[in-house]
């Protein structure tokens, strides 16, 4: 039984860093815009996240030998699954990308009950007719087929996907520390992004960058404050609360993305997209509810 001060301190984590990410967009685009277009810059990133979370990685190795398979292979997924996240805040809108991002409810209800045979609750069919629902009036909003429009839109829908798939397998099987399974998800977003960046832009001219150093200090800045600092104090916080309360907490990073990226970068939900947004934030509530003794089989 945590304490009372552990619960009120990893709530304080979990809402900080929450409202941490809904900035993430910020300093993505800011690198873009200064030279290191696309991926490249997601990679560098993960390089500076990779090689300051490698001491924590060769301390925990053997924690991680001793994992399961499948907590190694969800734990790279996840990693995987938050590039794809950083690149669709890249090419798509970022409210769109992050309420997309949190479709999560959907997969995971799906993925459990098909694969593992849980029992879905009565609070989690409402989720998922509630993601549905949301799904269908945020793609929808411009009066075409309800489908992601543009790279980012499926990046995002993807991410939300890939990081559903990764967390059932860490909550099923990892038994590792948070800050070596941290290093693992930086190493899996490096390997993505290794396979993706080829793909999608070429190799920037980095001797013409117009400012190297700046590119430097964001680049440093973001792998530091996001992918070391605020994922280990994630991770050791989920440790500490219930599904529940950290699912709530998280909606933080939503409620200010959709606003900095209003006020900052022009981008403005409609009322058919605020309206799904609510509807999948709601489905993010009902699905971290604590279960009922009410089941349907």
């Amino acid at each position: 039984m945590e304490s009372a001060r552990t619960i009120f301190l990893a709530s304080l984590i979990v809402v900080c860093f929450g409202m941490l990410w809904g900035f993430y967009w910020l300093p993505l685009r800011q690198i873009d815009g200064l030279g290191l277009t696309g991926p490249w810059g997601t990679v560098a990133i993960m390089v500076v996240a990779v090689v300051l979370l490698l001491p924590w990685g060769w301390r925990g190795r053997h924690a991680l030998r001793g994992s399961h398979p499948m907590a190694i292979a969800s734990l790279v997924l996840g990693g995987c699954s938050l590039l794809l996240y950083s690149l669709g805040l890249l090419y798509g809108r970022v409210g769109i990308i992050v309420i997309l991002f949190y479709l999560t409810p959907i997969w995971s209800t799906l993925i459990g009950r098909y694969l593992f045979g849980w029992p879905i609750t009565g609070a989690r069919v409402a989720a998922l007719l509630a993601g549905v629902v949301g799904l269908l009036l945020m793609l929808g909003a411009e009066g075409g087929m309800p489908v992601p429009r543009g790279l980012g839109e499926w990046l995002g829908l993807a991410s939300g996907f890939f990081w559903a798939v990764a967390s059932i397998g860490i909550k099923v099987k990892a038994t590792a520390g948070p800050a070596e399974s941290t290093f693992l998800f930086a190493v899996g977003a490096l390997l993505g992004g290794l396979i993706l960046a080829p793909i999608l832009a070429p190799l920037p001219d980095l001797s013409a960058l117009p400012a190297p150093g700046a590119v430097v200090g964001w680049v440093i800045f973001t792998g530091v404050l996001w992918w070391a600092l605020s994922i280990v104090g994630l991770l050791w916080a989920t440790t500490k609360l219930e599904p529940a309360r950290v699912g709530i907490l998280m909606i933080s990073e939503v409620l200010v993305s959709v606003a900095s990226a209003a006020l900052i970068a022009g981008e403005v939900l409609s009322p058919a997209e605020l309206m799904g947004g609510t509807l999948v934030l709601v489905a993010g509530v009902l699905e971290f509810l604590p279960a009922r003794r009410t089941r349907l089989r």
